[in-house]
């Protein structure tokens, strides 16, 4: 039996949709959901008629973060999952560095990685259905594909403190006010939604807008290396020192840490 594409991809004139494809898994992301996302926006970005992506996922959900189940595969690596996550947080920031304009249309859950791929895109459009948080701290985790650096920025110091420190997730009719989400629409026309604003973007595309995008980052993300670099080695610094296997395991059987 071929095992289904973690990624799929489809065109609609200049707009390009690539949508998670791990349904059963919350399109948690693994080594061949990463691989097959950064070869699609290398794709992309070489087309000369794609002008907007569209980050999207099947199911239940956008994305419910990294494959826990995978993460304890790496349990006895003498960095555990850190490499992995170096890669992860690499094509994330590829996303937000892309030359191209990227529309996240967000439904379900948008937690942990999830949240942090929802945070590299350009425009976030979500359903008022969907749950967002950080989520890190209630597996034990520290966030390493980008939460801590670019989550202040996006939802300001305050919100962003209590998405981290709580582990909450909130409506996304909750974090309308930040300013973050450009729509909350009813789950029915969330696709219709994305693809609206994605067209939009691709009718600006041209040299002046793939610029403007290199500026603004540019410019919001002075530090950021560093903030990445440290998030990283955080990361494996507490995976080292907190058993962080044993609360994973926990959770995956559904019991008691």
């Amino acid at each position: 039996m071929i095992a289904p594409a973690p990624l799929l991809i489809a065109d609609a004139g200049p707009v390009r949709t690539l949508t998670l494809n791990r349904p059963d898994r919350r399109n948690a992301l693994d080594p061949a959901l990463i691989e097959a996302l950064d070869a699609a926006i290398t794709d992309a970005e070489a087309q000369a008629g794609v002008g907007c992506l569209v980050l999207a996922g099947a199911g239940k959900s956008f994305c419910a973060g990294a494959d826990l189940q995978y993460f304890l595969t790496l349990a006895d690596a003498p960095s555990g999952p850190t490499e992995f996550l170096r890669r992860v947080s690499a094509v994330v920031t590829r996303l937000e560095r892309s030359r191209l304009p990227v529309v996240a249309a967000v439904h379900g859950h948008a937690v942990a990685g999830g949240l942090e791929l929802a945070l590299a895109c350009d425009v976030v459009v979500a359903s008022d259905d969907a749950l967002i948080g950080d989520g890190h701290i209630r597996k034990n985790l520290l966030p390493a594909a980008g939460s801590s650096v670019r989550l202040p920025r996006k939802v300001g110091d305050s919100m962003a403190r209590w998405l981290a420190l709580t582990g909450t997730l909130l409506p996304a009719e909750e974090l309308r006010f930040t300013g973050w989400l450009h729509a909350v629409v009813p789950p029915a026309e969330l696709t219709d939604t994305a693809s609206a604003l994605a067209a939009e973007l691709a009718a600006a595309a041209g040299p002046a807008q793939s610029a403007f995008k290199s500026l603004l980052h540019s410019l919001t993300g002075m530090h950021e290396e560093d903030g990445l670099a440290t998030e990283l080695i955080d990361f494996e610094r507490h995976w080292n020192s907190a058993d962080v296997p044993a609360v994973l395991t926990a959770f995956l059987h559904d019991r008691p840490a």
